[in-house]
């Protein structure tokens, strides 16, 4: 059986709370039962019963009739709306510990509600988010294969990964070199067969200029990089495009015809994946030794306490990590 799901709840004064309680609501068949690390009462708060457990593997004997917590409670009362940086290594600990419970194979997984990156940098956090801290946390662990991490965002029937990510524009070129682009693809063509169970994946190379460099007319990148990199990658076995303009690669037909696209930036991956499912997108950490999904989007700390945070995004990274573990249990 697929061990339960653990997750954090991320800011407390943010969404974190609503979200991981709407997505308890909505528990269903297609999601593995999952604990919660963090502060019992902010779940109670929101109307829903909970259980004390003291482990991931406690969580499917109460998962139907009250959500399972892992209390640990935090040094500083919690003020909805507006973070505290005392209570910031209190959310950086509940991630370290649900990587543990992954690593010890008592989780399956976990997912992350949003953290606040402000709060924790002015607390010592010296990580630029989640994906680096997990990467980190997991470095010494065991893993075949190639070591990420590369972040993925889905949605619908896209997956688009990132060789760059929160990086300026006018930086991006030079950090498109061939040793990321052939990682990025190795680690994801590894984990589409790994976590999505595609026995055969399908790559598709979005250009990095406009028209994939209309024959080195607006760039070089494509004849200097990008094809070079295609064509190594295919003699390892690796089913991939040569660089394709990124405003025909994401339509439905396009889409249809891969099962995961490598983008160069930020923008190219993540404006097609909000257009599509602007609620429902998931971020997911690949090439790592552990399964770790999240929401894509923040603490939303303007509407935190009101009663109208979307959960789909939650929901949907509980959904996926379900599906990941099925798939990596079934190996």
């Amino acid at each position: 059986m697929t061990r339960p799901l653990v997750l954090t709840l991320g800011e407390p004064a943010g969404v974190g709370p609503e979200i991981v309680a709407a997505a308890w609501r909505a528990r269903s068949a297609d999601m593995l039962p999952f604990a919660v690390i963090g502060d019992a009462a902010l779940l109670e708060a929101q109307g829903i019963a909970v259980a004390d457990v003291f482990t991931p593997g406690e969580a499917a004997q109460h998962f139907e009739r009250a959500l399972p917590v892992i209390h640990r409670a935090l040094p500083a009362p919690v003020t909805v709306g507006l973070p505290d940086p005392v209570n910031a290594p209190s959310v950086a600990d509940g991630i370290e510990e649900a990587v543990s419970f992954a690593l010890s194979g008592e989780a399956s997984g976990l997912v992350t509600a949003p953290i606040a990156k402000a709060p924790m940098y002015a607390s010592g956090f010296r990580f630029p988010g989640h994906t680096e801290f997990i990467a980190e946390l997991t470095a010494d662990a065991p893993y075949a294969g190639t070591r990420g991490p590369v972040m993925m965002l889905t949605a619908r029937d896209l997956r688009a990964c990132l060789v760059t990510i929160h990086v300026a524009l006018d930086q991006v070129p030079e950090l498109v070199t061939a040793e990321r682009v052939a990682r990025t693809a190795r680690v994801v063509h590894e984990s589409l067969k790994r976590d999505f169970a595609i026995a055969r994946p399908r790559l598709a190379m979005a250009a990095l200029n406009p028209h994939a460099g209309e024959g080195g007319a607006l760039g070089l990148q494509e004849i200097e990089t990008l094809i070079p990199v295609a064509e190594q990658l295919r003699g390892e076995g690796i089913d991939i495009t040569d660089p394709r303009p990124a405003d025909t690669l994401f339509h439905d037909d396009a889409r249809a015809t891969y099962d995961a696209a490598i983008c160069m930036y930020h923008d190219q991956a993540l404006i097609p994946v909000k257009t599509l499912d602007f609620w429902g997108g998931v971020n997911v950490s690949l090439g790592l030794p552990v399964i770790r999904t999240s929401p894509d989007h923040g603490t939303g700390f303007d509407i935190a306490g009101k009663g109208i945070a979307r959960p789909d995004s939650l929901i949907a990274a509980v959904r996926l990590a379900s599906e990941m573990a099925a798939a990596r249990a079934a190996r």
